[in-house]
């Protein structure tokens, strides 16, 4: 999914997205005491197990299916850019010590590559190219598993990703915190876990 070229359209798009959503009731947070606003961050918080348990069925069915793909050696694989990207990796790099897993079974793929851990690599999520290229330096086969991950669900790299997984016969899973999201579109499995501005105690209020 390429962005619109007129920054006006870009901006009607993203004015759409419940993680890209203008809370009014918000804007003047920054003139909170610290603790209202630290309480305020912390109700915001609470609304994340309810949208988790919403898709409960979803994320069973995907475990299940990543779990007999492992069981005959396939490898999961995450890929993102930014934030999204960065918590792939941190996950892929706590299998081994937490689960003894192998360091090469679970693997965290971010868009501008290891670099981009620390620092902003502009351009690098934007380009399906990229994560066709990196899932081609790990020799895809039809028994891995591949995550992307997007906030937005909207992501170049990370649609990128699992379109050319599938095409492979890899498992697809994409996981992204808006409704009808095109990287769910793209996936098997599309997981949507929406807490924004829909779903917030401060909105339902």
């Amino acid at each position: 999914m390429t962005s619109p070229s007129n920054p006006r359209d870009l901006r009607a798009e993203l004015e759409t997205l419940t993680t890209e959503a203008f809370r009014p009731e918000l804007a003047e947070i920054d003139r909170l005491a610290t603790l209202d606003i630290a309480r305020l961050m912390n109700g915001e918080d609470a609304a994340v197990p309810t949208a988790v348990a919403q898709r409960l069925p979803q994320i069973a069915a995907a475990i299940d299916a990543i779990a007999e793909r492992m069981a005959r050696g396939g490898r999961l694989i995450y890929a993102g850019a930014g934030t999204a990207g960065r918590l792939g990796v941190l996950d892929a790099s706590e299998c081994p010590p937490t689960f003894n897993t192998d360091p090469s079974q679970v693997v965290g793929l971010i868009a501008g590559g290891p670099e981009a851990m620390v620092v902003s690599v502009e351009g690098a999520e934007d380009s399906k190219d990229l994560a066709r290229t990196d899932l081609d330096g790990l020799a895809l086969t039809p028994t891995d598993t591949v995550v992307g991950i997007s906030a937005s669900g909207r992501t170049p790299y990370a649609i990128g990703a699992v379109e050319h997984a599938r095409k492979q016969g890899a498992l697809t899973i994409g996981l992204s915190c808006n409704p009808d999201s095109a990287l769910a579109a793209a996936a098997e499995h599309g997981i949507e876990i929406v807490v924004g501005r829909n779903s917030s105690p401060a909105r339902r209020a």
